[in-house]
């Protein structure tokens, strides 16, 4: 069943201040943007770009880490390029690159972790779409369908989003992993062409 919620009332959302990049904040422990929510690693209550749990952000090619007014294969840096999984590395991270602090994007292994132990359930926040994703230790974070972006406007948001995963995919740099929401599924280890526009779910190690 769809639930409304606003900013206040979402217990979610307790972040004090934006997410901006790093926000003036001294030292990695020091960063409330990170939720720990019984997992591997901590998950961001934003995406990358964002202010706000349920703003969309920044769009970002795969293995790119600024955003463009359209993505095309012509246009995509990483597009056929043979490259391993970058997590972390601030050459082709976003994550790291924006924020620093430890953040990262994560791996298809990690994103397949929030999706298998993680309860998903698709709600409201302040007029947007998304998905509320419960941790088994009962803290949640809020993932906007923001669709994604080929035009340099959003395409399909309120009814899909796309968060790249690190890994590349095996068709020779064609395609890399992601997670997907679809309505009120969603869906792991789905692949999409590397020069589509995708938001970025960033997430850093416990001991960072």
């Amino acid at each position: 069943m769809k639930q409304i919620v606003t900013f206040a009332t979402l217990a979610l959302l307790f972040l004090v201040g934006g997410c901006k990049r790093n926000e003036g904040l001294n030292t990695p422990k020091d960063d409330p943007r990170a939720v720990d929510l019984g997992l591997s690693v901590k998950w961001a209550i934003c995406n990358v770009g964002a202010e706000n749990p349920e703003d969309f952000g920044d769009y970002f090619a795969w293995g790119e880490t600024t955003p463009k007014s359209e993505y095309t294969d012509e246009n995509c840096s990483t597009y056929l390029v043979k490259i391993e999984d970058f997590s972390g590395n601030p050459q082709y991270d976003a994550a790291a690159a924006n924020w620093g602090n430890g953040w990262r994007v994560p791996t298809r292994i990690e994103q397949n972790e929030l999706f298998n132990k993680c309860t998903w359930e698709r709600i409201t926040v302040n007029g947007v779409v998304g998905m509320q994703v419960t941790g088994p230790n009962g803290k949640s974070i809020f993932l906007p369908s923001a669709g994604y972006n080929e035009l340099g406007y959003p395409q399909t948001s309120g009814s899909y989003g796309y968060y790249w995963s690190s890994t590349p995919g095996e068709e020779h740099g064609y395609l890399s992993y992601g997670l997907l929401i679809k309505y009120d599924k969603a869906e792991h280890s789905y692949r999409d062409w590397r020069y589509m526009g995708l938001s970025v779910r960033a997430v850093k190690d416990k001991k960072k």
